[in-house]
């Protein structure tokens, strides 16, 4: 009766272990999501800025052709 007993237990800590590790793994995953959303704001606003400084400089650009 040890043995089964011992197998229910381990198998229960195996159970329980992987629970915190898949936990931790999904805390990590909404940080990691989090920090994406971030750059992506920052990217698009970077292109955003590019293209207005692009279009400032053409505008400048017109008045100096021959």
């Amino acid at each position: 009766m040890l043995w089964p007993m011992l197998a229910i237990a381990l198998g229960f800590l195996g159970v329980a272990v992987l629970a915190v590790l898949a936990v931790r793994v999904f805390l990590e995953v909404r940080r990691l999501s989090g920090q994406v959303a971030l750059a992506s704001r920052r990217i698009t606003q970077a292109s955003g800025d590019l293209e207005q400084a692009a279009a400032d400089l053409a505008r400048a650009g017109q008045g100096l052709r021959p």
